[in-house]
């Protein structure tokens, strides 16, 4: 079955649950009060914060070689050390080098939505190398034996009954529908890990030039845990993460909050430098960063879809998406899921396998009018859908069809006399007894507009 009709599949299971869509409404409409009321009582102006977000990350991407030179330069005069990753198997062939060097079983991980995309886990299992999730959404889908649901919150469609029984299948945990037992029992099991791993592994929300450090925001510490406590501290991000200075972060981080969560700012917000100095007592002896490029520079060097680069991570488009509300985020197959999905997805994975996803979307520009950072998204959706178009040949008779549609489109006359001939397709189709079209009004809109003109 092709990825399309697994695609299909999937959209059309997912979007008759009615419980499924229950779990994801309700997560939405707690999400959504949240996020309006942290807009108001934060920014003064949230539209003006938002200009000033894309004209940052503009910058940066305009200065894209500048500023990660001067980002390298700066994080290697900590005693850090920087890799280009080209690629999704350049940079796990780094990883799976390091491990393999410094002699590591087990390697524990924060959340990090670049590592998903290039299936690091899969490749470090299948190394023999055990990968323990510390983010509780994160380790919830990995003891589900599934892929994160969303970019924010992977575990966004498990119930808490659904998570204690996991947790009682998996963990041996007692049976509880208490959040905060549910909490306690994830805790007690990942500290064992943190203190047991060989190697942490995070991802970035930003990386930042002019100081040569990455910033890392959390709710549960779990990073900071991971970053701190074994010995080699990795981290991967993507080439477009970096900001030019450190003053920035007083724009993003709130920004990347309101949008992704709701909150004035996450629980925890760490600034790394480098490894562990010898005045400090504690941090990993050793820490690497990958920049990862694998598709970026396609979408940075075709001017329209630059701006995708601008993406912070926030999730905001994804719930802000009617067909997401509907068909979930397991549908799309894909690390980046929604809208924010489609326009990457295509261009990191392949156009070919994966350009069914500009067609799932309604190009409501619900999307793009919530991107903190102004990503016209829904356009950028309709221009991988006219490159998929392009691509495939259409049968001569949806030629022929799109050639009259357009040819209507384009005269008052002509739509008017096309109604007219329709009107006639009813009679017609009953005579030889086949289903007949729905009614058409008795006046169209421009009819109706003139008689109350």
């Amino acid at each position: 079955m092709s990825e399309y009709s697994s695609f299909l599949s999937r959209a059309e299971a997912k979007a008759s649950d009615e419980a499924h869509r229950l779990k994801i409404a309700r997560a939405i409409s707690t999400y959504e009060a949240a996020v309006a009321a942290t807009k108001a009582g934060q920014f003064l102006d949230w539209q003006a914060a938002r200009e000033r977000a894309a004209a940052i990350k503009d910058y940066a991407l305009e200065n894209l070689a500048v500023l990660l030179e001067q980002f390298e330069a700066n994080f290697t005069a900590h005693g850090g050390k920087v890799f280009w990753a080209a690629t999704a198997n350049d940079a796990t062939n780094y990883v799976l080098q390091l491990a393999q060097q410094r002699g590591a079983k087990k390697i524990v991980k924060s959340k990090s939505m670049t590592a998903e995309e290039i299936n690091l886990n899969e490749k470090l299992e299948h190394a023999g190398i055990g990968v323990c999730e510390s983010d509780l959404g994160e380790l919830i889908v990995q003891l589900a034996e599934e892929k994160p649901y969303h970019i924010v919150t992977p575990a966004m469609h498990k119930t808490k009954a659904e998570i204690s029984r996991i947790f009682q299948e998996k963990l041996g945990a007692p049976p509880s529908e208490s959040a905060e037992e549910l909490t306690m029992i994830a805790r007690r099991h990942l500290r064992r890990d943190y203190v047991t791993a060989d190697l942490g592994l995070t991802g970035a929300n930003f990386i930042i030039a002019d100081v040569g450090a990455i910033s890392m925001t959390e709710n549960e510490g779990n990073g900071r845990l991971t970053m701190s406590c074994p010995p080699v501290h990795v981290v991967i991000a993507g080439l477009e993460k970096v900001i030019p200075r450190l003053t920035d972060l007083s724009l993003f981080l709130p920004l990347l909050a309101t949008s992704g969560t709701g909150q004035e700012i996450t629980c925890y917000n760490s600034l790394v430098f480098g490894p562990r100095r010898q005045d400090e007592n504690d941090g990993p002896e050793e820490m690497h960063v990958i920049l990862l490029d694998n598709g970026r520079s396609q979408l940075y060097h075709r001017p329209n879809f630059r701006q995708a680069l601008r993406c912070i991570r926030c999730g905001a488009c994804l719930n802000a998406c009617p067909v997401f509300r509907v068909i979930g985020g397991h549908a799309y197959n894909a690390t980046y899921q929604g809208p924010i999905g489609a326009v990457i997805t295509p261009h990191y994975n392949g156009l070919p396998q994966y350009q069914h996803l500009a067609f799932a979307s309604s190009l409501c520009g619900a999307c793009s009018d919530v991107c903190p950072v102004r990503i016209d998204l829904h356009h950028l959706i309709l221009e991988n859908r006219m490159e998929a178009i392009r691509r495939t040949r259409q049968n001569l008779f949806w030629r022929i069809a799109m050639k009259m549609y357009v040819w209507l489109m384009r005269s008052r006359w002509r739509l008017n006399f096309g109604r007219s001939l329709a009107r006639l397709a009813n009679p017609l189709l009953i005579l030889f007894g086949k289903n007949t079209l729905p009614r058409l009004a008795d006046k169209t809109f421009s009819e109706l507009w003139e008689e109350k003109i």
